[in-house]
């Protein structure tokens, strides 16, 4: 299998998944400021000239990294990807993060850290000034059902913590206000203490996208 990916966040994802499960699969890093990701030959792996991307075979090839992680989970018949009622769960958090938390997270990213990055302008100060604004009641959320709870499902690690923490270790420099929701942080601080989640890509990280 190849992994496809660069040090954005939903690689990220992909990579800590598959470094966390030991998944056999040779790391393929594209220079996206060079558009090696809209290259012919990728865009017939992946149309939507994104990233990552996982090549299992000639007769299969999956993008978006949640997927990716659902199938290396399954792959490997790790409790990422739990059964029954609980994938259910999972499933609720995947969807909850992209439309909610890391919708507005997400967005800080974008501003802090992609802008000076790729070379995309100046921090446009009022858009993250509303995405502070709208990330505010779902972070509570967030952090109310994080009260009593070690990761978002069941107490035990899955891919839906992998996925809606992503934007998390950036959290400084994106300047999510992290420190306003301790059992956020706290779940955070959990994470940080597995390898794969603080170093997920096989190649030291440019500067101005290390977390």
């Amino acid at each position: 299998m190849k992994l496809y990916y660069a040090e954005t966040l939903n690689p990220r994802k992909a990579c800590a998944a598959a470094k966390y499960l030991n998944s056999p699969v040779e790391f393929v890093r594209l220079e996206l400021l060079k558009g090696e990701h809209k290259q012919p030959a990728y865009l017939a792996r992946n149309p939507n000239g994104k990233v990552p991307t996982l090549v299992v075979s000639d007769d299969l090839t999956i993008w978006e990294a949640d997927a990716i992680m659902a199938y290396l989970a399954r792959f490997a018949g790790s409790d990422l990807l739990p059964e029954s009622d609980r994938q259910v769960e999972v499933m609720r958090w995947l969807s909850w993060g992209t439309q909610h938390f890391t919708r507005y997270t997400g967005a800080l990213y974008f501003e802090y850290v992609i802008k000076p990055w790729g070379g995309f302008g100046e921090t446009n100060p009022a858009a993250a000034a509303e995405a502070t604004k709208q990330l505010r009641p779902n972070a509570a959320v967030l952090n109310e059902h994080l009260a009593s709870r070690k990761y978002l499902v069941a107490d035990r690690l899955t891919i839906a913590d992998f996925s809606v923490a992503i934007t998390l270790p950036y959290a400084k420099k994106a300047q999510i206000p992290l420190g306003d929701y301790p059992n956020i942080a706290r779940w955070h601080d959990r994470l940080n203490e597995l390898p794969a989640w603080r170093e997920p890509f096989p190649h030291p990280v440019p500067d101005v996208l290390a977390a």
